[in-house]
């Protein structure tokens, strides 16, 4: 298996160089510290994985990765990071990266790689937790075009929860009058007639 290793820290990229190379198929063909080096040396070499970095001063590795699969689409590109942030991994799936595990995780690296070899989609212990709730639907409902303000929004969220007035004021440090005009602000901008209905709506027209 040939690969490329993409690090800003150049020491790292050494370092993982060394410890693939110890693994059984593996090959490094070549090391790079920026995005356009991860461009130019997939160009150069057409690896059969890229092992990249995401947070790298200039291009990111997403950005990078968005560049190389807009140009081959067969590209295998496996991210390697310190970060387990959110946005980053929600961006790897779309952009149909084949993997995002921490750098922490030495020893699942090589395992990783063969895995992506075969087809999989892999991902670190850490990262598959997060899954379930970052693959929700998105919201898709205008608030704005209801005059929702970003309060009656979170407590239009807390309603479809099952919250209760008095929950709802103690997590957001209000009094339970203020909730309820809140309420009544939300079941006029709606059209609806009671909490009930304000949770159906939630799960029928903004969560689809």
């Amino acid at each position: 298996m040939n690969i490329i290793v993409i690090d800003d820290d150049r020491l790292v990229a050494m370092s993982l160089k060394t410890i693939l190379e110890n693994a059984d198929d593996i090959h490094v063909v070549a090391t790079g510290h920026s995005g356009p080096d991860a461009i130019a040396l997939y160009e150069q070499n057409r690896p059969d994985v890229i092992l990249m970095d995401i947070r790298m001063e200039g291009m990111t590795g997403i950005e990078a990765g968005k560049l190389i699969l807009a140009k081959y689409p067969e590209a295998k590109i496996l991210y390697l990071t310190t970060f387990s942030d959110d946005e980053y991994i929600i961006s790897a799936l779309n952009m149909g990266a084949k993997g995002y595990i921490l750098k922490q995780d030495f020893e699942g690296i090589a395992p990783a790689l063969a895995a992506v070899m075969r087809g999989q989609t892999v991902f670190g212990e850490k990262i598959i937790g997060k899954l379930p709730e970052l693959m929700k639907t998105p919201e898709i409902f205008d608030y704005e075009a209801h005059g929702i303000t970003d309060k009656e929004r979170e407590i239009l969220t807390l309603v479809a929860a099952g919250r209760s007035n008095k929950e709802i004021a103690a997590e957001l440090f209000l009094g339970e009058g203020t909730v309820r005009n809140y309420l009544s602000s939300l079941l006029d901008k709606l059209g609806l007639r009671d909490r009930t209905q304000l949770a159906v709506f939630y799960y029928t027209e903004i969560r689809q």
